[in-house]
């Protein structure tokens, strides 16, 4: 059965799932996950929530956007960045943070990354 699901086997041959395919963002040759970051900036004590997607870049193929709802006052997109840099490589960060007040979700309480792309 295909779910769409994405993961890695360790040397014990145990599975963690990564992300999703569909979500999976292709940035210069590289793939970049976006739960990796998702995970990276839920660790600001300034985000409650936040979602990223893949955005078209000419250059790049495709670039992280980061959409955030913060906790209180929005952080400063330069203190993000300087908080992703200090935990995953460089061609990860998100090159943009959209900040909303709250994430498009459907009925189940999932984020709708579709309309973050349409965004």
């Amino acid at each position: 059965m295909y779910t769409g699901d994405l993961g890695r086997l360790d040397a014990r041959g145990f599975l963690t799932l990564v992300d999703r395919s569909k979500d999976m963002i292709i940035s210069g040759g590289s793939n970049v996950y976006p739960r990796e970051i998702e995970e990276v900036l839920l660790t600001h004590p300034g985000i409650a929530e936040c979602a990223v997607v893949g955005q078209f870049d000419p250059e790049w193929g495709e670039t992280a956007v980061a959409f955030v709802v913060p906790a209180g006052a929005a952080p400063d997109p330069a203190e993000l960045d300087a908080h992703v840099l200090a935990r995953l490589a460089r061609y990860k960060r998100p090159r943009a943070y959209h900040f909303l007040s709250e994430l498009p979700k459907n009925a189940y309480g999932k984020v709708l990354k579709t309309a973050l792309r349409d965004h």
